[in-house]
């Protein structure tokens, strides 16, 4: 395991921190610009928000990003101290991708691809409707896992460690 990515649960995170605690953590991009903008006090400064915010994910090395991440902090401290407080702590939790070459963080720097699968899950156990008991669930989902398994491993590859950047 050399990555985590997932949002802010706190029941993921501290089961992660106790079984896998050197593993790093990317908390989902997406998901922090949405949470960021519940402390953003008028509706005006929403999109100025949202583009500094993008502005420290699109950052290349990780003090860049620190760099924006004092930048807005200090920007929105008198006129949203929520949206800075914030900042200062839940910002930091998205860059761990940061670390990672430039050819792997656009995928891994949201849970994109898990949403992917878990939506495959939920078409796939919608059709079939009924299931006669637990373990019959469990074949339907490990039977739709494998195959997307086999589709990353044979297929168009999602993400290769060939030429990484």
């Amino acid at each position: 395991m050399k990555l985590f990515v997932s949002d802010a649960h706190e029941g993921l995170k501290a089961a992660r921190k106790s079984v896998f605690p050197s593993v790093p953590w990317q908390r989902c991009q997406f998901h922090l610009q949405q949470n960021a903008q519940s402390y953003v006090p008028k509706q005006a400064m929403k999109a100025q928000v949202a583009d500094d915010i993008r502005s420290v994910f699109d950052a290349k090395t990780p003090d860049e990003a620190k760099r924006h991440i004092e930048l807005l902090c200090k920007r929105y401290e008198k006129s949203a101290p929520k949206l800075a407080v914030w900042a200062e702590t839940a910002l930091p939790e998205g860059l761990a991708v940061l670390a990672l070459p430039a050819g792997h963080r656009r995928r891994l720097r949201t849970t994109n691809a898990l949403e992917r699968v878990n939506k495959e899950i939920k078409r796939r156990t919608r059709v079939a409707t009924l299931f006669p008991n637990e373990a019959s669930c469990l074949r339907l989902v490990t039977a739709v896992i494998m195959e997307i398994s086999d589709e990353w491993s044979s297929g168009k590859k999602y993400l290769t460690m060939d030429g990484a950047e």
